[in-house]
């Protein structure tokens, strides 16, 4: 059975809003969700679902936010299991399996994060993949198994075309064919917010082609990240996308260019179903 076509649509549970895809998790058993910032407990200037446990917020706060977002996912159980990653704006990609399971669960004690990694991938079932943005375009893949990755990709992780590398390690994981694999790109800032200096653009335009500089003169890097899916081999009918640009909807999701560095950090979030299967 081929995995549906990818769609995402809001949800709010107990203040908590979340896009997500309803229909892959019926047919396939996982879950997909990018959440906004409301429903949280953090005080400005993280108010209020902030999940990043490096911006300077209460761990404690962090903690409480994590575990609203999993149970706002019917995904409560797996609090313990939750893995998140030391995010770097590189283009490094770890395989997550059993032994990895709650790495960085808890910003106020355990194990911490997966060092230096700016995508995850898992067959495992109920062993959430977290990481966190606040412009950077989220990306998450999801592959016949099922298998699943979150892939942050920053302007450094665009040019490197990791979401691309992400979706041929994927391939490769999951046995697929790329053409197979789903792709769902989150909230991030739009080029008519993002300028970038001559230096950056010219290794866009040289790497992309023009397609990289916006009419506004700004950096697209939607249209960078859909052009690395897509020579990877994903289809643009399995491309979702929400379309949002985050430092126009800043009380919604956090934006680092538009709150000037001094913020929280919204997620991406990818988990595999107990007994999900292809």
């Amino acid at each position: 059975m081929s995995i549906p076509g990818p769609m995402l649509e809001p949800c709010e549970r107990d203040g908590v809003r979340v896009w997500r895809d309803r229909a892959l998790q019926a047919e396939k058993g996982v879950i997909v969700a990018f959440s906004e910032r409301t429903g949280g407990v953090s005080e400005s200037p993280f108010d209020s679902l902030n999940l990043a446990a490096h911006v300077g917020d209460s761990p404690a706060a962090v903690d409480e936010n994590r575990l609203r977002l999993l149970h706002a996912l019917d995904l409560s159980e797996t609090r313990g299991s939750l893995v998140t990653a030391e995010q770097v704006h590189g283009d490094a990609i770890s395989i997550v399996g059993a032994g990895e399971k709650g790495r960085g669960a808890f910003a106020s004690r355990g194990q911490g994060p997966l060092l230096a990694t700016d995508a995850l991938i898992t067959r495992v079932p109920s062993v959430p993949l977290l990481l966190c943005f606040a412009d950077c375009v989220p990306v998450v893949l999801v592959a016949p198994g099922p298998v699943v990755a979150v892939v942050h990709a920053g302007w450094r992780g665009a040019l490197a075309s990791l979401p691309g590398r992400a979706v041929e390690r994927l391939a490769s994981v999951s046995g697929a064919e790329a053409r197979r694999i789903v792709a769902y790109v989150g909230p991030h800032v739009r080029a008519c917010h993002y300028e970038v200096n001559d230096h950056v653009m010219s290794q866009f335009v040289n790497t992309f082609g023009t397609l990289a500089r916006a009419d506004s003169g700004g950096l697209d890097l939607e249209a960078t990240v859909t052009a690395s899916l897509t020579d990877a081999g994903v289809l643009q009918c399995n491309i979702a996308r929400l379309g949002t640009c985050t430092a126009e909807a800043t009380d919604r999701f956090f934006s680092f260019r538009a709150e000037r560095g001094h913020t929280g950090r919204h997620s991406a979030l990818a988990c595999i179903l107990p007994l999900a299967h292809s």
